[in-house]
């Protein structure tokens, strides 16, 4: 058999040598003759380092692993030699089809203009605009490194809560028929407001639930309001200590 000279340089990898050894002795890629394969490449190797010293460490590492490999195959009867053979046969099968399929890509964009541009830059400023006092960036800092003290409660976190006025249900279900009846409000939204304290506002959605439920108002769909004539709901009383047993 007439010795084959082979270029490193000309190849991309040791995956490709191989598979153009394999193919330059015409073997079968589901049946190759491992330690044939092994000391084709050592040989190539060795032949390429002498002339050329600076190969690369790819071509090396690989021929250091086949030749271990080797050592392996040539123990009787060792499994591990033989998952590594067909570890690096499949290697090489899915090497081929990468190539082939490379190929069939390249043939296909011959022969077509592309034209590309480089990618717009978005033009933002990044910077932040806001300014802080040093001291408020110190207690931001503070805060999220946890070494921010407890601030103690102080009262006039609750004044709103306490002192907010008791707006009961009776009287807002009084003061929604009073309202739909005088012709001052036809839809839902007209009976609340903004500038209506949070109990206020509560108390008027229980007693226009109260008045659905009693049958004396009617909503639609699109949220107008329809009175009906009949009773005042009866509103059930709240219980007392004595009411409901507890002592």
């Amino acid at each position: 058999m007439a010795a084959l000279t082979f270029h490193i340089r000309d190849f991309d990898g040791p995956l490709e040598l191989l598979l153009a050894l394999v193919q330059a002795h015409k073997m079968d890629l589901h049946d190759i003759p491992i330690l044939e394969l092994i000391d084709q490449y050592t040989a190539v190797v060795a032949e390429a380092q002498q002339a050329e010293p600076e190969i690369a460490s790819s071509f090396l590492a690989m021929a250091a692993q086949l030749v271990e490999m080797k050592s392996r195959l040539l123990l009787p009867r060792s499994r591990e030699a033989q998952q590594l053979g067909q570890e690096l046969a499949g290697r090489l099968i899915e090497y081929d089809r990468c190539r082939r399929l490379a190929g069939q890509l390249r043939s296909r964009a011959r022969g077509v203009m592309v034209y590309t541009r480089p990618p717009a830059v978005p033009e933002r400023d990044t910077r932040y605009p806001l300014r802080h006092a040093a001291q408020t960036l110190a207690d931001c800092w503070r805060a999220m490194a946890g070494r921010a003290k407890p601030q103690p409660l102080r009262q006039e976190v609750f004044e709103p809560i306490v002192a907010a006025p008791f707006v009961s249900v009776e009287s807002r279900v009084v003061h929604v028929l009073r309202t739909l009846t005088a012709g001052r409000a036809d839809h839902l939204d007209q009976l609340f407001s903004r500038k209506e304290p949070i109990s206020a506002t509560v108390a008027t959605f229980l007693a226009v639930l109260e008045l659905v439920r009693a049958g004396r108002v009617e909503i639609a769909p699109d949220g107008g309001l329809k009175v009906r004539r009949g009773r005042l709901p009866r509103l059930p009383q709240p219980q007392t200590e004595e009411q409901d047993g507890t002592n």
